[in-house]
This record gives C-alpha cells, structure tokens and sequence, in this order.
C-alpha cells in the first residue's frame, strides 16, 4: 500500500500524534497544569465513558445530537464523555457531604462530539476543564479567567493577542422581561441569538418565530441583541438589579488581576450549554482569525439538576485543537522534539559498555539521553542525530577509550569541547 493510502489514516475528525505532535501537545498541557497549579486547582480526573441519561440531562439541545452513544452488553446506554461539567457534577455530588467547599479543581480531559469538521473543531480533542464549586460571588469567574490568561501568558501570548469577551444570562434576561418577552421565551432566545454570526440574521428569524415569537417582539429582540456597552445596558435597566451589580462587581475584580484591558462586555456571549445561569464568557484571539480559544460561565443549578444538594458553580472549558492551531500562526510552539537530548553513540561493540556508563551517568544528573543500541558508523551517526534534532552529541570509538576522552558536539553551532570520560561518568581521575 502506498503511504497515502486512507487505510492508515485515522477515523475522519480523530487524530493520531506522532513525537513531534506530542512536543506541541504536552508544551499546551505543560502549561495548563501549570497555571492551575499555581492558582491553587487541585486535579482530578473521570472515566471516558459516561451514562447517556446524565448526558442528554444537561448537555443542552445541540449536543445531544452530537454524542457518540452505544449500547453495552448489558443494554445500558452508554456514551463517550461530549464535555466535562456534567461528570464532574456527577462526582461532587457523589461525596458532597464529604467535600470542604469552595471546590477549585481541574482536569484535562479527552472529549468526543460528532459535528461539522471545520477549522480549530475536531470530532475528539482535549480540553482543560478549570470548575469552582460552591462560591456564589463572581470572584470565582474572575479566578478562573484569570487563570486561563496566565495560561496563554505562558505559551507566549500576550495581552494584546486576545479577547475575552463576557456578558451575564441573567441580565440578558432582564433586558428580555424589560422588552416585554414572556419568561418561556427566554431559553429558546437564548439559544437563537447564540447562532449569531454562525448562521444568517434571516435564519435567527425563522427560529424565534418557530418559537413562538410575533414581530413586534422578534424585532424588539433584535434592537437588544445590539447593545454595544455595559452603560447602554445600565441605561436601561439601572444598577440596583443585583446582576447589574454583579457585572459591575466583576470588571473590578478583572482590574485587579491587572486583565481588565484584555475584556470586553459582548451581549452575544451566551453560549449554548443549557446549564449556565448568569456570567458567560469567551476568549477570542484579537483578530477573530480563529474559534473561540475557551469559555464558560456560571451554572448554579446544575447539581441540583442531576439530583445532587445544592451547590453553585463556575467552570471554563479550553481545548488544545484552536490554542494549537494560534501557536503554529504565531511560531510560539517548536515542532522539534529533541532539542534537549543528548545523542550518544559507538563504534564497535567493544565502546558499548563506555557509552552505556557516560549514558547512565548524565541521566542519573538529570539529563536526557538517546543512547544507541547497536554500532553505528560516524557518518550515519551524526546524519541521524542531525536529522532528529538533538541537541548534542557524544561519539565514541577506539581511540576515545584509549585515550579516556570523548568529545561533547553541540549540532546547533557545531563546536565541541574535550572532556574526560571518568568527569562525565563522575569518578575519580
């Protein structure tokens, strides 16, 4: 079979990641786990493979079409994980009367949605799940994002290479009931002016009035969904609702993070998820060449929905496949997976038990090291070396072992330096 041919391909919309993916990938995790580490997450993690009950619960209208489901040899309906907030629901709720609250945990969790390939949207991707659980005040939302941005901080982006744009349910709510939009029609507003930018302002339309919706209130929907400012929204509501007050109680916290500059209010946040109930948010690179980097927000009722106690909760959500995809436009991540790695080779077998010596000795320093298994060449050596990207190289033959000298060959600035055989392996001379 030729090496294009589609039988070593991977399921359409899955990946498979050779040494120089993984390099990207675990430089992502690297610094997920490092930014929730240093803003006091603990981790956990779940199974893949979920209860389809719990998922068709509260993963919201368009994800339920999207999970991947099969049926056990038990006849239990079962499903790949399409997100992470309801297991972690699931589990909270499992060793409530246990837990100390507030919950500031996360994971990294690989999740399955069968949808439209598109750029920065896979079928399967990974996705770093930050979740507070049981803080009522906004100081939650605040943290999380807050920790999400020391995140791409890390990467190599800066404050001016993103967005973070948020908006409130609740005050959207109020700006409904203001308008004179009846409460049931609420939910299904939210999610027709979620499609915003997706599909066509005609088609937005067509779904309010398949709603329910007149005119006259389809339009009034519209002039709102055109709010542009927190103060256009204050001027119409006032700053005494406790949302108001909220929002207002938010974007000072943002300012002493020292992260406000890289916010903005958008009232076309609103995210599709059933679950959220008050701030929501999303992060967009500054130029909106891409998918939304993360998102998340607020949903207080969720562990009562899927029968737990009572406990509120802000989570955010921040897949690899988009940051991935910023990093390479950017040049911010190296496809090299070498470039801390020092090759060691040989001659002949008679060199083999030297370069294993040298080789154990610079791991037990901490180093890493590529020790050849078998004689090679020098040619081929330094070819192979070279080609994989190491960092440097040791090459061993007769006359080094002899002498009790190899030398060290940086193959970035092809100098070298002379050292003694028993200094590397740490013995006395």
């Amino acid at each position: 079979m030729s090496q294009g041919d589609s039988s070593f391909n991977p399921p359409r919309g899955m990946r498979d990641f050779y040494p120089e993916d993984m390099a990207v990938r675990n430089t992502i995790f690297g610094a997920w786990t490092a930014a929730a580490n240093r803003f006091g997450f603990q981790q956990y993690d779940a199974c893949v493979v979920e209860s389809l009950d719990l998922l068709k619960r509260k993963s919201g209208e368009e994800i339920v079409d999207q999970i991947y489901t099969f049926t056990d040899k038990s006849n239990r309906e079962l499903a790949l994980r399409a997100e992470m907030t309801p297991t972690l629901a699931r589990m909270v709720a499992a060793r409530h009367g246990s837990l100390s609250f507030p919950l500031k945990w996360f994971t990294i969790a690989q999740c399955f949605r069968y949808e439209r390939m598109t750029k920065g949207r896979k079928r399967e991707h990974y996705q770093w799940n930050l979740d507070i659980i049981g803080e009522p005040a906004v100081s939650a939302e605040a943290e999380v994002i807050a920790t999400a941005i020391n995140a791409l901080g890390l990467l190599g982006l800066g404050l001016d290479d993103f967005r973070v744009h948020f908006n409130s349910r609740t005050i959207l709510s109020l700006l409904l009931d203001s308008a004179g939009i009846p409460a049931e029609h609420h939910q299904q507003t939210f999610l027709a002016l979620d499609k915003r930018g997706k599909i066509s302002d005609a088609e937005i339309e067509s779904l309010l009035v398949s709603s329910g919706l007149n005119r006259e209130n389809i339009d009034k929907i519209l002039g709102l969904a055109e709010i542009s400012t927190l103060e256009k929204v204050f001027e119409k509501l006032g700053t005494d609702p406790a949302p108001c007050r909220q929002i207002i109680r938010f974007t000072e916290l943002l300012d002493a993070y020292g992260i406000k500059a890289s916010t903005a209010f958008d009232i076309s946040v609103i995210r599709g998820l059933s679950y959220y109930t008050g701030i929501v948010f999303e992060c967009f690179d500054t130029g909106r060449n891409f998918r939304a980097i993360f998102g998340g927000g607020r949903y207080d009722n969720l562990m009562t929905d899927i029968g737990g106690s009572s406990a509120t909760g802000v989570g955010l959500g921040f897949g690899d496949v988009v940051i991935a995809e910023i990093l390479a436009e950017k040049g911010k991540v190296s496809a090299a997976t070498q470039s801390e790695i020092t090759a060691i080779g040989f001659m002949e077998d008679n060199q083999a038990i030297t370069a294993i010596s040298i080789a154990s000795a610079l791991r037990r320093k901490g180093t890493s090291v590529d020790l050849a298994t078998r004689p090679e060449k020098p040619k081929a050596f330094f070819s192979r070396t070279g080609k994989a990207g190491f960092k440097q190289a040791i090459y061993i033959g007769p006359d080094d072992v002899n002498s009790g000298t190899v030398r060290i060959k940086n193959l970035s600035t092809r100098t070298e330096e002379t050292v003694s055989i028993a200094g590397l392996c740490g013995l006395e001379l």
